[in-house]
């Protein structure tokens, strides 16, 4: 049987769907954020970070390319 007191807050009402706590740091300028883009390898860039370097990390606007490990990830809006 689960204990759901011990279980992570819900992301949102209604949603059905568990979500940690997070603590994100950009791996650019180094500084916590809300929100960062993120890598399996652990690579973290924040929206500022990513508008301003955008023309190094996308081609098409759809994927971004980790700068440390090469791997290929989605914005979410395919």
């Amino acid at each position: 049987m689960n204990d759901h007191k011990t279980s992570p807050k819900l992301a949102g009402k209604g949603h059905g769907k568990w979500r940690r706590s997070r603590v994100y740091r950009c791996s650019t300028c180094e500084r916590e954020q809300p929100f960062c883009w993120t890598c399996p390898c652990g690579f973290m860039i924040c929206s500022d970070c990513m508008e301003e370097n955008f023309w190094g990390m996308t081609c098409n606007g759809v994927v971004w390319t980790c700068p440390d490990c090469g791997e290929i990830r989605g914005f979410g809006n395919d």
